[in-house]
């Protein structure tokens, strides 16, 4: 059997030269969260083990000050609950 060939993943927080991820920005958090918005793990994201625990706490933050929902019903899937 031949192993599939994977594309290379990358930092994206590490090639935007980023001091800090603000947990205000909600567009950059996006990325890192999943469509029923759960924190979506490193080996999916591509993030360094450093900014993945620093988009975990900015998406807490976040969650905390009411930006970003802390769960989504299953059977009522919102497609974009930051417009209800």
């Amino acid at each position: 059997m031949e192993k599939k060939k994977y594309s290379k993943r990358y930092c994206r927080y590490t090639e935007a030269k980023l001091e800090f991820i603000d947990y205000k920005d909600i567009e950059m958090l996006k990325h890192s969260l999943s469509e029923r918005y759960k924190i979506m793990p490193r080996r999916l994201t591509g993030n360094t083990k450093k900014w993945q625990e620093r988009v975990e706490v900015a998406i807490k933050r976040a969650r905390h000050m009411a930006l970003i929902p802390y769960i989504i019903d299953r059977k009522k899937v919102v497609e974009n609950p930051f417009k209800i």
